[in-house]
């Protein structure tokens, strides 16, 4: 196996060698602001400290490579040394790539060539091992992991370890909010449950919350309790609020239950919830939590049929901007920044000034990298902004905040209501001319939102808005029936108000429609696509022709293809390679 490059935690005994350093030192700071959870190291920025220190390839003793400390790597990981194999992790290869370090690929895809080649994307999935030497052709993880423990092992340099990263979790917390562990101490410093029917342990109310420490601890009253004619007194800790979020969905089931946290009946027609939506964060503590509750829960209930909480699980991106800082590496909000040509940044009150701009990273307020809601809403309106955070890219990616798109969104929220302007007096017009068209494309513009709806591609809904406004934009200038315009702009309002509800809203009033509107149905009987004719190519040259529905996707038009007894023949029994698809004219399908 190949390396780049030794990470090493700022944590790592060797650091004490690097105490005298003062850039070390600034370094070593500088990682403390990352943060030690998953999200924190996923998502902020790799920065490296290079030691004069050179470390050997334990596999390949003719390699060496440089040692860096590294904001990524923490001491309870391993020996909190890594080494960096930079075509294969995401993180390894934002690393290498940013301090100019070789990358050499040793894994390729099972069906991909030996010359296959990482550059700006890690290839993290299986596989056989390349450039390798003795590991060459080994399968990717099946037998490679365990080759690899062999022979450190035969060479009695390493050992076989199975670490496991779950660890202790720590659910009380100092400070009154929060739920009331329900144990008390005896004068010994006994363990005592709260009795049965003394519960639920209550909050004293009108506390001071202006005290040092937790304020439960100066509450002596509440704190002294008599339990089996024992003088005792109260756990003033309180639940992580982890532990209540991690049964709720039970509750919500049960509001009014009484006797226990949830009914069990009620617990069979309502749960697993359908689908969990949250952060990075999230999905790592919350969902394990849940998970272990569900489990808890059905060890002691014979009759609790719940082990999964969750069907769906869908972890949203999170919302990016560019970070800045003064001359003196200090961390300036967006506000605090100007620039006249995007490429040279200045102090806002001092344009002498000048401002390091640094990468794009989820906002936070310790990089003070966020925009204040208030100050965008008032200038675009909450629909533009909802507008521009769904339009900017799949929900499950990040979404780089940016001016100039903030503007476009609420430049086209500004052209739909003009539109809506030119629409009501063609309203008031009369014409009886049939208008079959409107009515399909309305249809199926229902059923698209209802489809991406369901699979979160919210920005495919806003494509879909943008197409919407060209096409009534045109209609709107041909002679259209009244009732068929307004019936079918209502339906458009319809399911344009999750985007854009506000705007939404006052048009459906300024028609003196109801505001709150049902979504409409799909009629199936308008749905029937329009037929094209697709050319099919091989390795670049045409050799046939298929009819298929407009906007049909590449897998579906192969699918069909396959299908085709005619086209068939042309592909059948060839392996291909890759296939370029150019949406509603052409599909070109390379062979090996």
């Amino acid at each position: 196996m190949w390396f780049s490059f030794l990470a090493i935690s700022v944590d790592h005994p060797i650091s004490k060698y690097f105490l005298d350093d003062p850039e070390f030192i600034k370094f070593k700071e500088e990682c403390s602001k990352t943060g030690t959870t998953e999200e924190s190291i996923a998502l902020g920025e790799k920065i490296g400290f290079k030691t004069n220190l050179i470390a050997v390839n334990p596999l390949n003793n003719n390699e060496k490579v440089p040692v860096y400390f590294a904001n990524f790597v923490l001491m309870d990981y391993g020996f909190g040394a890594v080494f960096g194999c930079p075509a294969h992790d995401q993180r390894d290869l934002d690393f290498a790539l940013k301090y100019n370090l070789s990358v050499k690929t040793v894994v390729k895809p099972k069906d991909g060539k030996d010359d296959f080649e990482v550059e700006k994307e890690a290839y993290t999935g299986p596989g056989l091992i390349i450039n390798s030497e003795f590991l060459n052709g080994l399968k990717v993880p099946e037998d490679s992991i365990s080759k690899t423990i062999e022979i450190l092992e035969n060479k009695k340099i390493g050992k076989k370890k199975i670490d496991f990263r779950l660890k202790d979790w720590g659910v009380s917390r100092q400070r009154y909010w929060g739920c009331p562990i329900p144990v008390a101490y005896d004068e010994d410093g006994n363990v005592i449950k709260i009795p049965k029917e003394e519960l639920p342990v209550k909050l004293p109310e009108n506390i001071d919350l202006n005290c040092k420490g937790n304020p439960l601890d100066k509450q002596t009253v509440w704190k002294s309790v008599k339990i089996n004619g024992k003088k005792c007194i109260r756990e003033t800790d309180t639940l992580d609020t982890f532990v209540d979020s991690s049964w709720y969905f039970l509750r919500f089931c049960s509001p009014n239950e009484e006797s226990y946290g949830f009914n069990l009946n009620e617990i069979d027609y309502w749960m697993p919830v359908d689908q969990y939506i949250g952060g990075v964060e999230h999905a790592i503590l919350h969902l394990l939590y849940s998970r272990f509750f569900m489990r808890a829960i059905n060890y002691k209930n014979t009759k609790f049929k719940i082990k999964e909480p969750f069907n769906g699980l869908f972890t949203q991106g999170m919302v990016c901007h560019e970070t800045y800082k003064d001359e003196n590496n200090q961390w300036l909000s967006p506000d605090q920044v100007e620039t006249k040509d995007g490429k040279k940044f200045f102090m806002k009150n001092n344009p002498n000034k000048k401002v390091i701009v640094g990468p794009s990273e989820s906002m936070s307020k310790s990089k003070q990298n966020t925009i204040e809601p208030e100050i965008i809403i008032e200038n675009y309106g909450a629909d533009a902004v909802r507008l521009f955070i769904l339009s900017d890219s799949p929900p499950e990616k990040d979404v780089q905040w940016s001016e100039q798109g903030m503007i476009a969104s609420y430049k086209f929220v500004q052209k739909l209501w003009m539109l809506h302007e030119k629409i009501k007096i063609k309203i008031s017009k009369t014409h009886e001319i049939n208008s079959d068209v409107i009515s399909k494309f309305t249809n199926q513009l229902i059923d698209k939102i209802n489809n991406n709806l369901e699979r979160f591609n919210y920005n495919v809904i806003i494509a879909s808005m943008y197409e919407t406004y060209n096409f009534l934009n045109q209609k709107i200038n041909e002679p259209i029936n009244s009732k068929d315009l307004i019936e079918n702009y209502r339906k458009i309002l319809s399911i344009f108000s999750p985007v854009l509800p506000h705007f939404t809203s006052e048009c459906l009033e300024s028609l003196n429609l109801d505001p709150f509107q049902k979504w409409p149905p799909v009629d199936k009987n308008l749905l029937a696509n329009e037929m094209i004719e697709y050319v099919i190519q091989i390795n670049g040259k045409k050799r046939g022709v298929i009819k298929a529905a407009k906007d049909i996707t590449d897998n579906d038009l192969m699918a069909q293809i396959q299908k085709d007894e005619k086209n068939n023949k042309i592909i059948k029994n060839r392996n291909i390679n890759k296939i370029f698809f150019v949406k509603n004219r052409l599909i070109n399908i390379l062979f090996k």
